[in-house]
């Protein structure tokens, strides 16, 4: 059977990249890809480790010429964003991605493509296997768990790790040089559900706002696209007439702008056309503002079965939750043009039997301004009487300028292309401010090719772009002596 990508250039890249694309992957699902690495480097009769947590390292021996060189660490996560079309049938604990090329681009039909981050696990496997590349001592190091929270990061043992030069291929644009990045937490306010039954004069609607493209929520904050949570937290405090709330949900990730949201309310028999009118009147209002950057936006009502509703007070707390929760860019950096400081993205909300959560991704490349913003969300649930946590917090990697590693870096770029890279800070996480705090005297760089879209499912990756990047990795790694 022919694979999809087999006609690609690098070959042996898309091979891994096609391969892995077979293995469920998501966040928190990483054991079957975890050991399929394991056998992998077990199999090419290279020193393999999987630890605890099912983080992978890989390492094999440098090649003639460069067996003085410092070890160098190719780095990666294994997991993936599991995101899909509402209209897609597609189990993500199971079922493998449908790839297509399309105008020189990868995409998984209706789903997430998982190039964020499998591109990188596929290009070290390219190098591990191919033994006409020149390189120093390599360190395969492939975490879990990057995604929801970097725990593989968090848990590793750094007395494992031998690396001096850390190449991160985390990045989505080509031609840059990624020298910094932010740090982020995750957090979580719970408000304790209240309930009061429904009057027998009120039936239930159904209210979806759908057809935002969301996006990643540290390199696409910046775009200000739509929040579906934030538009229905809007959209319930802009109802004039009567209704009770019964549910609330949106989103499924936090590092993933949501691009879907649904509630349900309830409301008087004769006031079901009014309360229609006024949710076209507040679609009008939001299409108008996002006309540009979600114009793709709708809001669909329909009937729905009530049973029981939240107690009026209960209502009020979540319509004040949606609306004064932080959300979006928090502050711009007034050293590097362009580049978002802070921000915070309400990605998920989840209304279980008990309890309704609001689970946000915080990020900042200033650890004062990831408190700030973490403090006032916890004064904003503790007003509201709720519970309010602080999960997965991890450190911004600072610029150390002038590294060796930039150096090389920076030389192989202009050597291979004749031309300068762009040297840069992210607004997003990446697992090297982590790994560096555990390797006393290691240097990182992070690159990687265009991918497009990350975090929904019109992700798309440039096959020209990761022939390139290619290139430029292998560039590198001749290099380094």
């Amino acid at each position: 059977m022919k694979r999809v990508l087999q006609d690609l250039k690098p070959q042996s890249v898309f091979k891994y990249f096609e391969e892995i694309s077979q293995i469920p992957r998501g966040s928190g699902n990483e054991k079957e890809i975890s050991n399929y690495l394991k056998k992998f480097g077990e199999d090419l009769g290279l020193e393999t480790i999987q630890d605890e947590y099912l983080n992978i390292i890989i390492r094999k021996p440098a090649t003639k010429g460069y067996e003085n060189a410092p070890c160098v660490m190719i780095q990666g996560h294994m997991d993936m964003v599991c995101e899909k079309n509402k209209d897609t049938d597609h189990d993500f604990t199971k079922d493998p991605l449908k790839l297509r090329v399309e105008d020189g681009m990868i995409y998984a039909t209706g789903t997430t493509l998982g190039a964020d981050n499998g591109i990188a696990v596929a290009m070290g496997m390219a190098i591990l296997s191919d033994n006409s590349i020149e390189h120093p001592e390599i360190e395969f190091l492939v975490t879990v768990d990057e995604e929801a929270g970097m725990s593989g990061a968090m848990n590793l043992d750094g007395s494992q790790l031998k690396a001096k030069y850390i190449l991160n291929l985390d990045s989505e644009e080509e031609g840059y040089i990624l020298v910094s990045c932010a740090g982020g937490a995750t957090a979580k306010s719970t408000l304790p559900i209240e309930y009061t039954n429904i009057s027998g004069d009120k039936v239930g609607l159904a209210i979806d706002i759908k057809g935002l493209l969301g996006g990643h929520s540290g390199m696409d904050i910046i775009k200000q696209r739509g929040n579906s949570n934030k538009l229905l937290g809007r959209l319930l405090n802009l109802l004039s007439i009567d209704y009770d709330l019964a549910k609330v949900s949106g989103g499924s990730k936090n590092n993933a702008i949501p691009r879907e949201s649904e509630c349900i309310i309830a409301v008087n028999k004769n006031s079901v056309d009014e309360v229609k009118k006024q949710i076209s009147d507040i679609e009008k209002i939001f299409k108008n503002e996002l006309k540009t950057s979600d114009p793709g936006l709708v809001i669909e009502v329909s009937e729905a079965h009530v049973e029981k509703v939240f107690t009026p007070e209960f209502k009020d707390k979540v319509i004040k939750m949606y609306n004064l929760m932080p959300n979006g860019v928090q502050t711009m950096s007034m050293d590097i043009e362009g580049l978002v400081e802070s921000s915070t993205n309400l990605g998920v909300v989840v209304n279980s039997d008990n309890d309704i959560l609001f689970e946000s991704a915080v990020r900042s490349s200033v650890s004062t301004l990831k408190d700030d913003i973490l403090n006032r969300m916890d004064l904003l649930t503790q007003s509201l009487k709720g519970d309010f946590k602080v999960e997965s917090s991890y450190p911004a990697w600072e610029y150390a300028k002038g590294s060796k590693l930039e150096e090389i870096c920076i030389e192989a770029y202009e050597k291979l292309t004749g031309k300068k890279p762009t040297i840069m800070a992210l607004h997003a996480g990446l697992e090297c401010g982590l790994l560096l705090s555990k390797m006393n005297g290691a240097e990182a760089i992070s690159f990687g090719p265009d991918m497009f879209d990350v975090h929904t499912p019109n992700e798309h990756l440039d096959v020209k772009s990761t022939e390139n990047t290619w290139d430029y990795l292998l560039t590198i790694l001749k290099s380094i002596h």
